[in-house]
């Protein structure tokens, strides 16, 4: 009991820092994953704008607006899906990249095929939860 008690100001001070975090600093890895794998098609502010979007057919899209285009909901797994490329979803035609395949295929030799597979889906997953942070 007295070892329960002294350990309670930790688990709270742990989980007031938490709380208190810096709502910019909770999607900074998602930003930082967006900026470096997104942002040239996409768009810096995620508008569809990227400095290379004029280069498709087809309108880039605004991903500032995906739950609006969803009845306001933001549809969490579908995004991973499309972003990983993986599973068979494809996202708007063939332009967008198989981030999944190409993140494990840059880790796979370092880390082996299991630790490579934890990473990429943590990195899809901050970069589906920065997305979503972003809607409208």
């Amino acid at each position: 009991m007295k070892s329960m008690l002294m350990t309670m100001p930790v688990v709270f001070a742990l989980a007031s820092a938490a709380v208190a975090q810096d709502p910019g600093e909770e999607f900074a890895a998602g930003r930082e994953e967006y900026l470096a794998a997104c942002a040239a098609c996409h768009g810096e502010n995620a508008d569809g704008n990227g400095p290379i979007a004029t280069m498709f057919k087809e309108r880039v899209p605004d991903l500032r607006k995906i739950a609006a285009g969803n009845d306001g909901v933001f549809p969490t797994l579908e995004i991973f899906q499309i972003i990983d490329g993986r599973t068979g979803i494809r996202g708007h035609g063939a332009p967008m990249p198989l981030f999944g395949k190409r993140y494990k295929a840059e880790l796979e030799d370092e880390i082996g095929p299991y630790g490579a597979e934890q990473v990429v889906r943590a990195r899809v997953l901050e970069l589906v939860l920065y997305l979503q942070s972003i809607q409208e």
